[in-house]
């Protein structure tokens, strides 16, 4: 997707620097021209040796030195994407008022291309309403921002504030400006997150899962073209994505009736949600207290959303369930995927490292009717998304 595309990346003076070699180096993986820009500042957490070599381009730091000029015009005109990764505090505050005082600046300034931020900073200064606002500056100009993630910062503090990860920027590169919009005109059913069973007005069985995965799938979905209905459960999750109507629910119950009437108008549905398998039998409608020392819950069993939908799916429509397993996995996928009359079963297995809930990666087998099966290595869940998406793309020309 992104084969002879002209990237101009910019470094600017962040700890996440050292993220930029890693993004270089998938760029010219993925076929694209590559030249990098770096403030004076970003040579202090990277060299421009590791950024020229990876690049096969000089790296540019200053507007003129002894023997040249450096063209910020042409730079401009030459991209068809400038990406500044890191963009520190200072560059954006720069960015947002125009100051023009390195390289980056002036080819930031000059530029007719489109511009991708992706910021790095401190929670605290990323909480902190003068970035806030410039934030809404710089967006308000037509750049696009791609989103910080949580994590370890420099500060050894935990929070908001990491520079999203070199795949992630590559996937929203590819979204915005070079994905081909393949699902046009299709309509799609995404479930997503946990169900919370209420035992009382303050009490709830839940589980940990919470809605990454099936958002990613739903974001991906919407980015190619696709009209999305997205029944999320109970999640902090902010969904803004244009093409996503976010249906909101709490229990099995609500999720089962969502379901099934979204699924009648629906070409794919993609059951990714960690529905509840058993809700109390019965609600107190007040809290119950500790009188006891034991206390016996009463479950009755959840309606069967994947097979009821498996039962309900007319030619031409696509099923995809998912299997969180911890033991064999194989065995209950493949079991699954026929008696639930599913098209494709997505199968997590809990013993492998960063997959299942709270992960912000996840590992993926896909198994498929004919009885083809396709391992795919751990990647961020956008990845995975794209690759669960690029499968049910396939099957749509045998359907």
């Amino acid at each position: 997707m992104l084969k002879d595309k002209k990237i101009l990346l910019g470094i600017t003076g962040s700890i996440a620097a050292y993220k930029s070699i890693l993004l270089t180096r998938l760029l010219i993986k993925a076929g694209a021209e590559v030249k990098v820009i770096m403030t004076p500042a970003a040579k202090d957490f990277v060299t421009p040796l590791s950024l020229s070599t990876l690049s096969k381009n000089p790296v540019l730091i200053d507007l003129f030195d002894a023997a040249s000029w450096a063209n910020h015009v042409m730079l401009g005109r030459w991209a068809d994407v400038m990406v500044i990764a890191p963009l520190s505090c200072n560059t954006l505050a720069k960015m947002t008022t125009g100051l023009c005082d390195n390289l980056l600046l002036a080819t930031y300034l000059s530029a007719t291309c489109p511009v991708i931020v992706a910021p790095a900073m401190d929670e605290d200064m990323w909480k902190h309403s003068t970035t806030k606002n410039n934030l809404s500056k710089l967006e308000s100009f037509g750049n696009k921002i791609i989103p910080v993630e949580k994590g370890e910062l420099a500060s050894g503090l935990y929070g908001d504030g990491r520079m999203a990860e070199p795949e992630a920027i590559i996937q929203f590169i590819e979204n915005i400006f070079f994905l081909k919009k393949d699902l046009l005109g299709k309509k799609i059913l995404v479930t997503a997150g946990p169900t919370h069973e209420a035992l009382d007005p303050v009490r709830f069985i839940g589980n940990h899962s919470s809605g990454k995965m099936g958002a990613a799938i739903a974001n991906e979905f919407a980015n190619r073209g696709a009209q999305v209905d997205l029944i999320l459960g109970p999640s902090s999750l902010k969904i803004n994505t244009p093409n996503i109507n976010v249906i909101n629910v709490e229990s099995a119950d609500e999720m089962f009736n969502a379901a099934v009437e979204k699924f009648a108008s629906a070409d794919i549905a993609v059951m990714s949600a960690a529905v509840a398998d058993y809700t109390p039998a019965e609600f107190s409608t007040k809290k119950i207290k500790k009188n006891t020392d034991t206390f016996v819950v009463e479950l009755t069993k959840t309606k069967d959303i994947l097979k009821t939908l498996g039962a309900q799916k007319k030619n031409g429509q696509l099923l995809i369930g998912f299997a969180l397993e911890n033991n064999n996995e194989k065995e209950y996928a493949l079991n699954k995927l026929k008696s639930k009359n599913a098209d494709l079963m997505v199968l997590n297995s809990l013993n492998d490292e960063g997959a299942g809930f709270g992960y912000d990666t996840n590992k993926i087998t896909i198994f498929e009717k004919s009885g083809k099966e396709t391992v795919y290595e751990k990647k961020s869940k956008q990845q995975v998304a794209k690759d669960i998406v690029d499968k049910i793309v396939n099957m749509m020309m045998y359907v």
